[in-house]
């Protein structure tokens, strides 16, 4: 089937999250998710988009441009709310790296001020059952700095297998050096809804 004709859902529940992508009119979501975490980026997620927000109207045309791309099937940024508290409490991406396979990556982000409660593990299961009931995925891939405690973590959590190790791979701006690791987990492996 070809991708515009993916019956989508823009919103996905889990227990405690309720995701979703993101709008017209979000921009000031964006542009305060962009400030509060431009620190904590910093170190594992340099090349993030929300570190290229400088005010609310660059948030607002990057959420535009999210939403345009959601619809283009292009990739897919979910905004993940904490239902209880309706806090932004992590995104979760998914990227297209083969639409022939299909083979997507997921990526991941949790808000500063959420960390540890595991938002984040439970928005990538969520975004699991997408990927491979919705977009009809054969494989899943993560791929995240060796020193990132806390995404190694979340990869293993939610099923992935390590399936290769990039040594040194990565100067930080501190001039520090850490590698990359690679995750997968395939279809016949996902064990969900």
């Amino acid at each position: 089937m070809h991708k515009l004709l993916l019956d989508l859902p823009s919103q996905l529940e889990s227990e405690r999250l309720s995701l979703r992508s993101y709008q017209a009119g979000d921009g000031p979501l964006c542009y305060a998710v962009s400030q509060r975490n431009r620190a904590h980026l910093l170190r594992f997620e340099a090349g993030n988009s929300l570190l290229s927000i400088q005010n609310e109207e660059d948030a607002e045309i990057m959420a535009r441009q999210f939403a345009i791309d959601w619809a283009a099937r292009n990739h897919f940024f979910l905004a993940a709310f904490h239902k209880a508290s309706s806090a932004f409490v992590a995104q979760v991406y998914v990227g297209v790296v083969d639409w022939d396979l299909p083979e997507f990556e997921i990526g991941y982000i949790a808000d500063c001020e959420h960390e540890g409660r595991g938002f984040v593990s439970e928005g990538v299961r969520a975004v699991l059952g997408f990927a491979f009931n919705h977009l009809h995925a054969a494989r899943l891939r993560i791929e995240c700095d060796d020193s990132n405690l806390r995404s190694i973590h979340v990869a293993e959590r939610c099923g992935f297998t390590r399936e290769g190790h990039l040594r040194e791979n990565k100067r930080h701006a501190d001039g520090s050096i850490s590698g990359t690791l690679h995750f997968g987990l395939l279809r016949r492996e996902f064990v969900g809804c």
